[in-house]
Parts: structure tokens; C-alpha cells; sequence
């Protein structure tokens, strides 16, 4: 799951000698055209490893299958692998690694700066801009460079219980609460993903604009005073109830009738709630200067192309095929990943789907935060979990929240080691 890949503290990467090198690959084609369409298929040849998570296995299998029709010098071996790890497992020894394997975008970065991503050529970039919607684009852009081909998005979305709580109900935080409990988890770990978005739909920025500049971090100004101030006013809320592990517990028995979660939580919720299942985009948060779009961050499912693959063009042919909008459909029907091609997005099962619609809704700049790629993410996480959980607490009062939020930004532009 990719809120796995996210909640990770990786230390810095191997950094390896090797050159990055310019390759133009093929272009894509929709539904199951031959990935070599665009190029000599005599050049689409070799033996590829795939590293894929188990659950992805019987979805690609076909697929791989008709991509290996198409391309008969071409030779796939399907290996189990955790796209949560890719970073780690990759980095280990890369010659013996696989060719082709699925990853999380925010160690695009990381990757790339260690030599371990292939960039993609200009032909193959065309086609997943034009192919893809643009917060996914934004996920696999490192540099302005290409490093990955996406096949899904993810993004978090407010289940609740309609039987309690209205459409109306859940379009602002403020009516939600007051109508109904909502299950928040505010004051232990794994704050810092659910609620640090929250600076930036106050307006700040989290390594600047486009997420690469490591001073650019402006979370110590008064938008950022306010985000504080409003988690501390949570803990008096009687419509907001701490809970985490217990989540789905509390939602089934009725002591809460929302909660914040990810498409991972589609099946539970299902269960715990049946028919009463509602989910919507995240409600808009009024911070103390008018409503406010709270915003969650998005990743990207990716497939990446191994830098040292024997077999570059076929790697890449590869990792086209297994992004393209057939496979993606496919995708969505046994997994429930919600597409990053437009045109699968607008296929009847994904658009009436609750979890998807409300996920692809979260996919536009005004709901979500693309996940920052830098390599100093993995410092990000502790500070400011320990900045939410304590204000939450009341461990740290109103006169030291500017104090507390100069020393996070301070610390937040210092180079990893």
C-alpha cells in the first residue's frame, strides 16, 4: 500500500558511479497495441525481470503475456517484490535487481540522484503527458526530467456514515463535527501524513512550489501560526474523537461516523459500515480567516526502469505496456487503482465508483499536495509529528508556536548527510 511507501524513514541513498543516459524509448498505445509499434521491434529483445507486489500478479499476468506475443524476442520473469522497498532493494546491487519494478513516486528523487532510475525518452515523456493527469505528471517529474511511468493514483478521502451524516454534513469540517463524530488521529504517530497538509491549504509551501527546493519550506509565517492554533482548538472539540489503530472498531460501533483514510481502507469500510458506506473528497477547514480546501498529499504508482537493465529498450517497452490504459483498467478492476490515464478514468466502473470518484477528485491542486521527491522528506516526517502531537497535547502554548515553527524550517532546509 502506498501509505506505507509514504509513512517510511529511509536514510540517505548509495550513491552509485553511473551515468545517466539519454534513451528515446517507444511510444505508447492504447488498449493492447504492441508496445514496439513506434520502434524496431528487432531492438525490443532480452530477458527482463519484473519486480511486482503480490497482489499485482494475477492482474499483469495476461498482460505480460500479450506484451511478450507482441514482442517475441522479448523473455519476462514475474518476481514478487515490495514496491514500498524498491529504494532499499534496488540500491542492494542494482546489476542483479530487476529491470522493470513498481515503486512509490517520492523515491523518484532519491533514486534518480543515486543513478539507479533510467530517464525516459522524449517520445515515451510525450506520451505520458498526454495520456496521464497532470498531478501524476508532476509525481514522475524530477528536475524536469521523466524518471517513471505511472499507473495509478492515491490519495486519502473522508469516509462516513451517510445513515449519520449528510452530503451537506461533510462539506466543512466545522459541520461535520458539529453533526457528527469524526475519527482524527491528531496525537500519535503517523500525524505528520494525515495532517501537515495542512499548512499548505493555508496557503504555505513545502519545499517551495514545485516541491524540489529545500529552503523553500515557509511554514513560519502567520498562516502557519493559525494551523497551529487550530489543531490545539481540536483537542476541545467534542466532535472530534483521537483514534487510529482503532479507527475501524469505533466506526463500525458507532462511536465515530467518519473517518480520514486512503482507497486501502475501501474493503474494511465496506465491511464495518455495509450499505451506510459514504466517502467524499476532504471537507474545506477555516483555519480563522474564512473556508479553506483542506488538502491531502497524493502519490503516484509507478513503474521505473533500472538503470543498469542489460536491456533498456525492452525495459522500457515493458514498463510502457504495464501503464498504459488497458493494463490500468485491468488494474482498477482487481485492485481498485484508481487510474492516472484520463481516458481509463472515464470508463462507467471507475467514474460510479465511490472511493475512485472521490479519490480522483483529490487529484486536482485545490485538494492534494503531490508528495515532495526530495531526498530530505525522510527528515521531514519525526519533527513534525512530534510539532502535531504536541501542540494536539497542549505541550507547546500559543507564545511558542512561532519559536517552535522557525526552528522546523530551520531544520527542514539541512541537506541530508
Amino acid at each position: 500500500m502506498m501509505k506505507n511507501s509514504w509513512k517510511r524513514f529511509w536514510l540517505g541513498g548509495l550513491v552509485l558511479g553511473v551515468s545517466a543516459i539519454a534513451l528515446a524509448g517507444c511510444g505508447n498505445k492504447s488498449d493492447d497495441q504492441s508496445a514496439s509499434s513506434d520502434t524496431n521491434s528487432s531492438q525490443v529483445k532480452g530477458d527482463i525481470k519484473l519486480w511486482v507486489d503480490t497482489e499485482h500478479i494475477a492482474a499483469i499476468k495476461g498482460q505480460v503475456s500479450k506484451f511478450e506475443k507482441a514482442n517475441p524476442d522479448v523473455k519476462v520473469k514475474i518476481k514478487t517484490g515490495s514496491s514500498a522497498d524498491a529504494l532499499k532493494d534496488v540500491s542492494k546491487d542494482p546489476e542483479k535487481a530487476a529491470d522493470v519494478f513498481m515503486m512509490p513516486h517520492d523515491q523518484i528523487g532519491q533514486m534518480a540522484e543515486a543513478g539507479l532510475l533510467y530517464p525516459i525518452g522524449k517520445k515515451q515523456v510525450a506520451t505520458i503527458k498526454k495520456n496521464n493527469v497532470d498531478s501524476a505528471i508532476q509525481g514522475v517529474t524530477w528536475k524536469n526530467k521523466v524518471y517513471g511511468y505511472p499507473y495509478g493514483i492515491e490519495s486519502q478521502v473522508l469516509y462516513y456514515n451517510k445513515s449519520k451524516l449528510s452530503e451537506n454534513d461533510v462539506k466543512s469540517w466545522d459541520s461535520l463535527t458539529q453533526k457528527g463524530k469524526l475519527g482524527a488521529n491528531f496525537a500519535e504517530n503517523g500525524a505528520n501524513y494525515i495532517f501537515a497538509p495542512l499548512f499548505m491549504s493555508n496557503g504555505d509551501v513545502l519545499y517551495g512550489e514545485n516541491g524540489e527546493d529545500l529552503k523553500g519550506t515557509n511554514f513560519n509565517n502567520q498562516n502557519g501560526v493559525e494551523v497551529l492554533s487550530w489543531i490545539a482548538k481540536q483537542k476541545s472539540n467534542p466532535g472530534v474523537v483521537q483514534t487510529n489503530a482503532a479507527a475501524l472498531a469505533n466506526l463500525q460501533s458507532g462511536k465515530i461516523d467518519a473517518f480520514l483514510s486512503g482507497p486501502w481502507s475501501k474493503n474494511d469500510v465496506k465491511k464495518a459500515l455495509g450499505d451506510k458506506m459514504a466517502v467524499a473528497a476532504y471537507p474545506t477547514v477555516n483555519f480563522g480567516s474564512g473556508e479553506k480546501q483542506m488538502k491531502a498529499f497524493l502519490g503516484v504508482k509507478v513503474y521505473g526502469v533500472n538503470q543498469q537493465t542489460k536491456s533498456p529498450l525492452a525495459s522500457m517497452a515493458l514498463a510502457n505496456y504495464l501503464s498504459n490504459e488497458k493494463t490500468q483498467e485491468i488494474e482498477f478492476k482487481k485492485n481498485g487503482v484508481v487510474p492516472s490515464n484520463k481516458r481509463a478514468q472515464e470508463a462507467t466502473n471507475v467514474k460510479t465508483d465511490a472511493v475512485a470518484k472521490s479519490v480522483m477528485a483529490m487529484s486536482d491542486n485545490d485538494h492534494s499536495v503531490v508528495m515532495p521527491k526530495l531526498p530530505e522528506m525522510t527528515t521531514f516526517w519525526p519533527p513534525m509529528d512530534s510539532l502535531i502531537n504536541d501542540v494536539y497535547k497542549g505541550k507547546i502554548n500559543a507564545t511558542q508556536y512561532q519559536a517552535k515553527l522557525d526552528k522546523f524550517v530551520s531544520d527542514n532546509a539541512k541537506k541530508t548527510k
